[in-house]
């Protein structure tokens, strides 16, 4: 490996010298302001996974994507080599022991992603997930703010940006790095990807090229290949996607093929829809033949709790051993419903109406509540019961149980058409709770709705004064026409 130790001459060395064996690679999860703007968040401060060092290729290989998988995506980016020892580096000084830069390709098999989040083991550690090269560039030679990364695929170019795009400047990962361990010479630092990451699939050829002040690396060239030999269910986690997971390997919803994600409420519908009472929404339901609106079983948690927001859908399958062993544990479908939810949204669960043990409990309730949830409906049961109650988050279930989620639920899946306390639910449905029950409302009618029930409500005030006056029910609720006339004459007098 090229390094500073060896003096000036060796530093000028040919930029076609090979790649040694390094003593370890470090990865940053988010670091391009693009790339941040695409995900929809933008970290404080930088974070980091290994590679192994098995996962090193040349330029001219090939990427397998293994058999039984979909999604396994390229990230260009730039590679940092470091040049001697480095630790404890002030900013000041950390590009000096950077000795090259190079092209890279950080591939990951987003099938694989949910079950190691954030360590990304299996995800980017396979063989060939980290091809570099294939020339080197004088570290010395160059402004780190002013390094541009393409990358194509096909011929066609999909990604291209600069250092001056990062949220964390690349002399800042070295110091942040040698604060926590040292580098050593020959390791290396990728250093994130900008927008347009994307899905490539067999047959495809991905290119990764790096530029600085007229010096390239060349072309990082990485071939993808079919794979044959499919993950053993027996040993491990296997193969899960879902339409987060496809969304963000593709890039967006709408690379992946997906329908646009459910829009926010409007705060003008919110409002009204927080004014106008389930019985009422219920029944302007009925007018419009809508019956099947109810989701049956559910109380809430705090006396008088009202919930409006769109739904975010959660479903769980009864329980099996083999299936809770690879969908049950690590970032299961559970934690990626309470860890995607949005402000404003209710999480609605599936769990085939068993309350015999807990579909939530007082950390994931906190999550939801931190984001911005506005509630949470399930037809099974609670844990931490008046934990959750005493947090002040909303939510409707059918009772308290103390017992742990594998007794006799899996977290299967998010975002999916589910059935819930009897009442088919869709991601983006106006769900409304309040004492009394929950009720489903497609969006489409929701504006219409809320309007004629508050109308109704308005009215119904009226035949109460009216009643409380000593008039009696018959002909005025419902009002025939005499009572119909003294009402729409009530705003002229």
């Amino acid at each position: 490996m090229p390094h500073k130790t060896g003096g000036h001459d060796a530093r000028r060395r040919p930029v076609t010298d090979p790649i040694a064996r390094p003593g370890k690679i470090i990865a940053i999860h988010l670091s391009y302001a693009s790339r941040a703007e695409q995900r929809g968040r933008r970290p404080e401060h930088p974070s980091y996974f290994f590679k192994p060092v098995s996962s090193l290729a040349a330029s001219g290989g090939t990427i397998e994507r293994p058999a039984g998988t979909e999604l396994l995506a390229f990230e260009g980016e730039i590679a940092l080599i470091i040049g001697a020892p480095t630790r404890r580096v002030k900013l000041a000084d950390a590009w000096a022991h950077v000795a090259w830069i190079t092209a890279a390709n950080d591939l990951g098999l987003y099938d694989l992603r949910a079950n190691d989040k954030g360590s990304n083991v299996r995800s980017k550690g396979g063989d060939g997930y980290t091809p570099l090269g294939p020339q080197l560039i004088d570290a010395r030679d160059v402004d780190p703010s002013d390094l541009r990364v393409r990358t194509w695929v096909n011929g066609e170019l999909r990604q291209d940006d600069t250092t001056a795009g990062l949220l964390f400047p690349l002399p800042q990962l070295v110091a942040d790095l040698s604060q926590h361990f040292t580098l050593e010479t020959g390791d290396v630092i990728l250093t994130g990807t900008p927008a347009g990451s994307s899905v490539i699939v067999p047959g495809d050829v991905v290119e990764v090229e790096v530029d600085a002040a007229g010096a390239t690396s060349g072309r990082l060239i990485t071939t993808v290949v079919q794979g044959e030999v499919p993950f053993d269910p027996a040993l491990g986690s296997l193969p899960s996607v879902d339409d987060l997971q496809r969304a963000e390997a593709w890039g967006s919803r709408e690379a992946a093929g997906l329908p646009d994600a459910a829009p926010r409420l409007d705060p003008a519908l919110r409002a009204k829809l927080e004014a106008a009472p389930t019985a009422g929404l219920s029944t302007q339901l009925r007018k419009r033949g809508i019956t099947a609106c109810f989701i049956d079983g559910v109380t809430a948690n705090i006396a008088a709790a009202k919930i409006v927001g769109t739904a975010k859908t959660l479903r769980f399958v009864p329980f099996r051993e083999d299936l809770f062993a690879s969908h049950g544990g690590g970032y299961n479908a559970q934690k990626r419903a309470f860890d995607t939810v949005d402000e404003g949204e209710i999480i609605v669960i599936e769990a085939r109406g068993d309350a015999s043990t807990g579909t939530l409990g007082d950390i994931m309730a906190l999550r939801a509540q931190t984001r911005g949830a506005a509630g949470v409906v399930t037809d099974g049961g609670v844990r931490d019961f008046d934990a959750v109650a005493a947090s002040g988050f909303a939510v409707f279930s059918r009772g308290a149980h103390p017992a742990v989620l594998g007794r006799k639920h899996i977290p299967w899946e998010v975002d999916v058409t589910i059935a819930c306390g009897g009442a088919t639910v869709q991601p983006g449905d106006i769900i409304v709770g309040d004492g009394d029950g929950v009720i489903v409302i497609p969006a489409a009618l929701a504006e219409e709705v809320a309007d004629a029930t508050l109308a109704q409500e308005t009215e119904e005030a009226w035949i109460a004064e009216q009643v409380a006056a000593g008039h009696p029910v018959d002909g005025l609720f419902p009002m025939n026409a005499e009572w119909r006339a003294r009402y729409e004459a009530r705003s002229i007098s």
